[in-house]
């Protein structure tokens, strides 16, 4: 029989005894530290001797670190599948994708119905369990919108809501021995779980030719399915049968499944924990090295094998074939379990056909050069996904998600410098960077990916006494779209080390940030709500307020729609660079000063306090966000009543402004790509479908200055000459030409070579 090519795994499946209580979980850890890849119990809840496997996997679970758990398997009569779905994706999710899923049809009917099951006849536990896999897959597809209705003679679930999606691919492994089992694995199982001990000379070799046959016939590959086996006995000195005798005795018996029988999985029946021990260190590392050797030779295949229905759902126009294996361990494609929770952003929605979670520079170049290689497809790239441009995501393209170069690392005490990833949220920076006393002013939000932001500029809650993100950066590692590895700072690359800050999206993937940190203690943080119903009057006060305001002060504020009835209600937010609480409310009265004050909230904390505001969920947004963004010097009569006008209109569901000025002032504007030093605020308006914002903001074109291209949604020459003064668009075309001239980093603000 073929070698189907899956790396081999080895496990172990522990008695589930409650006597001693946490017997079971002590072997568990054993097996932790041992290296095993699993861990398996048995599922008898009519026992009264064992603990609820349920349970007891969840307990497992949050007390190992990398082991996986399964049941070895589940009784299906006593199992409700929508239910078993949710706790095995709850359970996934809570320990990091440790969770697999063991199912089999059930015996013991006499036993399961003294607990309360159905107790079927073996047919209709065979029909039962056909009706539960959909239903625990259909509960796993978060991505579908539609509730999930599945009608069954014996599971049904009429209006369930999906998800969660689990952490990972959980894999459905059946226990079976008969055909009819057999061809079910075949059409809709991910493994095959039978224990050796059960089963006749050639019984594995006849149940893999009916799986197969029946895999066949459904148009799947028989590869899919992975072949486990549940096997016993001794290492001991001497010989004494299959299983038993010393441990070369065993890699010899075990090498046949392997080769012959396409055996990947084999879990250890035991409690033993010195059998155990011998297992792994002295069976499993022999087995998989003869196992190698034999696969080199014969040129077995290996690696991962996609289903039917994943293949079905790929993109046209990606090569996916040509993924390198290194890319394919790290990549999402739309028929993968997880490709909702990385399809869409904050606030657009998508259906990328490839996305590429890099785990490593390599891993960023291999990617870029598979992105030339789609030259005809979008290509985003990805930090957290936050931004409001949504243009970190497409549809029926290439994301290159560098989430997990994640560092914070401090490099210089004295300097305080700090090596941060571009996949590092600032609200993890803030936290890392608090026990120093250290800040690094980084928008407003905690949930915001590093990489994004410390390319565009990064407008935060310390911009008017210590400038924008971009101001801090000493240095940056940059992927080009080459493929090669530069330094750029003030004196290695000097013009991209320019372009960078402000423009950076456009030249390369920067793949590690130097940032020099400011020293930054307790803050006073205030958010208050006033009556804005004289909208421009409000806005004049505020601006004027804040301009005079010393610079430890940074604000910013909120408005939205009128409500029937009720004033409209402006929130502003500040925070004081000062732990002096006199010192704190002198700042901020001429902001409670600016309209009536109906609510207050000042107190004193940290900024990494105040950046700890994301849930850290997925996004999951969808549709098209309608965004736009301005820069102006003041807040004017002029620039007060247009944004009344527009807001009286209803023209904006969301309108911010946020203070600049100050610092950022003082760097300048030919220093940084990012030209507009003279703003004192920033202007972002979001609308809903249909508005007339874009023609507002028309009309608006002689009161602005500038744009800030991370708040807006619109793409084209237009916008990047609104962002890039002549001299300064000049310029970054040249270095446009010079280190991207096929234009590969062009689905953002595109500067077109």
């Amino acid at each position: 029989m073929p070698d189907y090519g899956h790396p081999l795994r080895f496990g172990v499946f522990i008695t589930p005894v409650n006597q001693p209580a946490d017997t079971p979980v002590q072997l568990a850890r054993i097996a932790d530290r041992l290296g095993y890849d699993l861990a398996t119990f048995q599922d008898h809840p009519y026992q009264a001797a064992f603990h609820d496997t349920w349970t007891l996997m969840t307990w497992v679970a949050a007390s190992t670190e990398r082991i996986h758990v399964s049941a070895n398997v589940h009784n299906m009569q006593l199992r409700d599948p929508a239910i078993l779905a949710r706790s095995a994706a709850s359970l996934d999710l809570l320990s990091g994708g440790r969770v697999e899923l063991g199912i089999g049809a059930g015996g013991f009917a006499d036993a399961v119905r003294s607990i309360g099951g159905p107790g079927w006849q073996p047919g209709e536990a065979v029909a039962a369990l056909e009706e539960a896999i959909p239903i625990i897959r259909g509960m796993w597809d978060a991505a579908e919108r539609r509730l999930l209705r599945l009608a069954g003679a014996y599971h049904s679930v009429d209006g369930a809501k999906r998800g969660p999606a689990p952490a990972h691919e959980i894999p459905l492994w059946i226990g079976a021995l008969k055909p009819r089992m057999l061809r079910l694995i075949g059409r809709l199982g991910d493994g095959w779980l039978p224990s050796w001990g059960y089963m006749q000379p050639g019984d594995y070799a006849r149940g893999n030719a009916v799986i197969d046959a029946a895999a066949t016939e459904a148009g799947r590959d028989p590869r899919e399915i992975r072949r486990l086996v549940n096997i016993g006995g001794r290492i001991s000195p001497r010989g004494g049968g299959f299983l038993a005798g010393p441990a070369d005795q065993w890699v010899d018996d075990l090498l046949p499944l392997a080769l012959e029988d396409g055996i990947s999985t084999f879990i250890l029946a035991s409690d033993d924990p010195s059998l155990m021990q011998a297992f792994i260190e002295e069976v499993a590392p022999e087995l998989r090295e003869r196992v190698a050797a034999e696969r080199a030779a014969t040129g077995t295949s290996t690696g991962l094998v996609r289903s039917a229905a994943a293949l079905a759902k790929r993109a046209p126009g990606i090569d996916y074939d040509a993924l390198p294996p290194e890319l394919a361990e790290v990549s999402i494609e739309p028929g993968d379990v997880r490709h909702g929770r990385v399809s869409a952003n904050y606030l657009r929605g998508g259906a990328p056909g490839l996305v590429i979670q890099a785990r490593t520079v390599a891993h960023v170049q291999s990617a870029l050069a598979f992105a030339r290689a789609h030259r005809d497809v979008p290509f985003g790239v990805r930090s957290a996904g936050h931004g409001i441009s949504g243009r970190s995501t497409n549809r029926g393209g290439i994301v290159l998600d560098v989430g997990a170069l994640n560092e914070v690392t401090v490099l210089d005490e004295e300097r305080r410098l700090v090596r941060v990833g571009p996949g590092a949220h600032w609200g993890d920076v803030a936290a890392a960077l608090a026990p120093r006393g250290w800040a690094i002013t980084s928008g407003d939000y905690g949930g915001v990916g590093v990489g994004g932001l410390a390319t565009a500029g990064g407008v935060g809650w310390l911009a008017r006494e210590h400038g924008l993100t971009i101001d801090h950066l000493r240095a940056a590692e940059v992927v080009l779209a080459d493929g090669s590895l530069v330094r750029a700072s003030a004196e290695e690359n000097p013009e991209l080390f320019w372009a960078l800050r402000g423009a950076g999206a456009n030249f390369g993937v920067v793949v590690a940030f130097e940032l020099e940190a400011d020293e930054v203690g307790e803050v006073g943080w205030a958010q208050l709500a006033v009556d804005a119903s004289d909208v421009a009057g409000f806005l004049e006060r505020w601006g004027a307020a804040v301009e005079a305001a010393p610079r430890i002060l940074t604000s910013s504020l909120i408005l939205g729609g009128r409500r029937p009835g009720q004033p409209r209600v402006g929130q502003i937010m500040a925070l004081v660079d000062s732990s002096d609480p006199d010192e704190i409310i002198a700042a901020l009265q001429p902001l409670a000063e600016a309209a009536p004050l109906l609510d207050q909230s000042v107190v004193l904390t940290s900024y990494a306090q105040v950046m700890a505001n994301s849930s850290g969920e997925p996004h999951a947004a969808q549709g098209e966000p309608h965004s736009r963004s301005a820069l102006v010097p003041h807040l004017s009569r002029e620039v007060a009543e247009w944004a009344a006008g527009l807001l009286e209109a209803g023209d904006s569901y969301f309108f911010q402004i946020r203070a600049v000025g100050g610092a950022v002032a003082d760097v300048p504007p030919e220093a940084t790509a990012y030209a507009h030093r003279s703003a004192s605020f920033s202007i972002v308006a979001m609308a809903a479908p249909g508005s007339h914002l874009d023609e507002r903001w028309a009309e608006a074109a002689p009161l602005l200055d500038g744009m800030y291209l991370s708040f807006d949604t619109t793409v084209g020459p237009e916008t990047v000459a609104a962002a890039f003064p002549p001299a300064h668009l000049a310029r970054l075309r040249a270095l446009k030409r010079e280190l991207d001239p096929t234009n590969l980093f062009r689905d953002n603000f595109n500067i077109e070579p």
